[in-house]
């Protein structure tokens, strides 16, 4: 992992100012003569800046981001605690975590950081910007805001504007966070229940009723100490060890901001600003980003290409179908799927 420093005043959307930053990024491979191998990933909700932790079916050698052929960049998102900026960032001016004193981050606050980053390293074009879930939606704002950059996006299980049903997602989230009275206080696990609690609601938009049906199903004798309940006791408590909830919470602010029509005449004008050839694939049992929302980008952004994963995982499924997306993106890039990876045991959405 790298960090890059800045002490610029950033300048966020909401108004407020961040007076330094820091991003942890990853990068592997080379940066041809060329320079046009790029592939710039950016990831989801609870992951960090290390893709082949993540993303293993997806990215190594022999697999279809090859560091030996591309020069892969990915870059932790502000708000994030795997070495972004972040609420438990310490503020220059007082010496104290920024903690309920954190600012509003949205998507374009991201991807303006992602830029900075991108002028560091030299890049001025990116062979394929690549990214699932709120993954995605930082490429897709990233593509509307600078057209020339991209020569290919590949949108996976994402949309243009947060929906309604994603947004009362998080605020059920959010609800279950403020619930725990030491979520905005500076001790080291503070709002760790409300963190479970929230995870827990999170997973059943992850996947969906068929899934749970199969593989949390218990014999008709059991009155309680159901599969079911301790498998959700787990997702909460696994993400507490390793999540902060207070960045939990701006991230989900974050994924809610997510809007490229805003202040570019809607949606539909601003899908069609977009010039990098465009892979869109949506996930057949998503209720969290319904196949609607990809339909929706593949019907505005000019020439894209829709492609639908059939898979019982749901919104999940982005980072546990390899075997699929690999063949779909790789197709996308003019090469075979590559040597595919087992199902990941993967940090999710």
């Amino acid at each position: 992992m790298k960090y890059l420093k800045t002490y610029t005043p950033f300048a966020l959307e909401c108004g407020s100012v961040l007076p330094e930053l820091e991003i942890a990024y990853t990068v592997y491979g080379t940066l041809n003569r060329q320079r046009d191998n790029v592939v710039w990933i950016a990831h989801a909700l609870t992951a960090n800046a290390d893709p082949a932790e993540w993303w293993d079916s997806m990215v190594g050698p022999g697999k279809l981001f090859d560091p030996r052929r591309y020069f892969i960049v990915c870059a932790n998102m502000l708000g994030s605690c795997y070495g972004a900026t972040h609420p438990g960032s310490i503020q220059p001016h007082n010496g104290r975590p920024y903690g309920r004193d954190w600012p509003l981050i949205t998507v374009r606050d991201m991807v303006r950081s992602h830029q900075i980053l991108q002028r560091e390293l030299g890049i001025r074009r990116i062979h394929l910007g690549v990214g699932g879930s709120m993954g995605g939606q930082q490429i897709l704002e990233w593509a509307v805001h600078d057209p020339e950059l991209f020569e290919k996006i590949a949108l996976i299980a994402t949309n243009a504007r947060h929906s309604p049903w994603g947004i009362a997602f998080n605020e059920s989230q959010r609800m279950a966070l403020r619930a725990d009275s030491s979520l905005w206080s500076d001790q080291p696990d503070a709002g760790r229940a409300g963190l479970e609690a929230a995870r827990a609601m999170a997973l059943l938009s992850y996947r969906n009723y068929p899934t749970y049906d199969r593989v949390q199903h218990d014999p008709d004798e059991k009155l309680e100490g159901f599969r079911a309940t301790t498998y959700q006791q787990y997702q909460g408590l696994k993400l507490s060890r390793r999540f902060t909830a207070q960045s939990y919470w701006s991230l989900t602010k974050s994924m809610d901001s997510h809007n490229v029509g805003r202040g570019r005449g809607g949606a539909e004008k601003a899908l069609a600003l977009v010039k990098a050839e465009t892979l869109v694939i949506g996930i057949q049992s998503d209720i969290l980003f319904p196949i609607e929302e990809q339909i929706f980008l593949a019907e505005h952004i000019p020439g894209a290409r829709l492609e639908l994963i059939d898979s019982p995982y749901g919104h999940d499924g982005f980072l546990i179908e390899g075997d699929q997306l690999r063949k779909k993106v790789g197709e996308f890039l003019g090469q075979s799927a590559g040597q595919g990876a087992g199902k990941p045991e993967a940090l999710r959405a």
